[in-house]
């Protein structure tokens, strides 16, 4: 598809996003095919078709994690449950020095994955398909873990921690605050080395309303038996345990 199936008032907000996070205009052809796979492609992984909501709620919510240094400093990051590629491409995208690497159980997503960073032109995309706990070759390789729209935060947790190296950080995309859920995001925390911080309000597009980002980081080594085998950490919550 060329740059003219999008409507112009999409084109004009993706060249305001690039304004926005001080991204240079020769992605503008890039983050346009992005948002045609998203929107046109049937095999595409996600229930929003509109273009213009794509560029709102796909990737300016992916790009709003720019807004921390632990984001823009990282060499070698993984999404988690990448789906549709989110917000793993999008960073990808601004982050052109850093090694990016998608991780989806799913093979169709990940053949998705892997076909729209191809046709972005993303030469610093790596797709795995495979499950975090059983990704053994990520172990402690991580700067930075993201994860969007994949479980509870005592759950995402356990799965980020043994990938991530000292001082690494996690990533996590919510909504409304939940205390409930902060608190077992904190016990399963304790338990595996992980430092939780003050969640931070973003706003990645004017209509949208209370957006977090949570974040983690690695202040010691994940004790032994950790990743548990597949399931285990949804089945079993660390955060619920006293």
């Amino acid at each position: 598809m060329s740059q003219t199936s999008l409507p112009q008032p999409t084109l004009d907000s993706l060249a305001r996003l690039l304004v926005r996070f001080s991204l240079p205009e020769t992605l503008a052809s890039s983050f346009t095919r992005l948002v045609e796979l998203l929107a046109f492609d049937p095999l595409a992984p996600t229930a929003v078709r509109d273009p213009g909501r794509i560029v709102d709620e796909h990737l300016a919510d992916s790009l709003v994690a720019l807004d921390l240094e632990a984001v823009r400093a990282a060499a070698h990051a993984v999404d988690l449950g990448s789906g549709a590629g989110l917000p793993g491409l999008p960073l990808a995208l601004a982050r052109p020095g850093a090694e990016h690497i998608l991780l989806d159980s799913n093979r169709r997503r990940a053949d998705f994955i892997a076909r729209a960073a191809t046709d972005c032109g993303l030469a610093n995309v790596t797709v795995v398909a495979e499950r975090a706990e059983t990704w053994a070759s990520g172990l402690g390789r991580c700067d930075l873990v993201t994860v969007r729209a994949v479980a509870d935060l005592d759950v995402v947790a356990e799965y980020a921690a043994p990938l991530l190296r000292p001082a690494g950080s996690l990533v996590v995309w919510r909504g409304k605050r939940d205390e409930p859920g902060e608190e077992r995001g904190k016990r399963a925390a304790a338990r595996l080395g992980l430092e939780v911080l003050e969640p931070v309000e973003v706003q990645p597009f004017p209509e949208a309303r209370h957006r977090h980002l949570h974040v983690m980081v690695k202040v010691r080594e994940t004790p032994d038996g950790f990743p548990r085998r597949p399931g285990m950490a949804a089945k079993r919550p660390l955060g619920l345990r006293a």
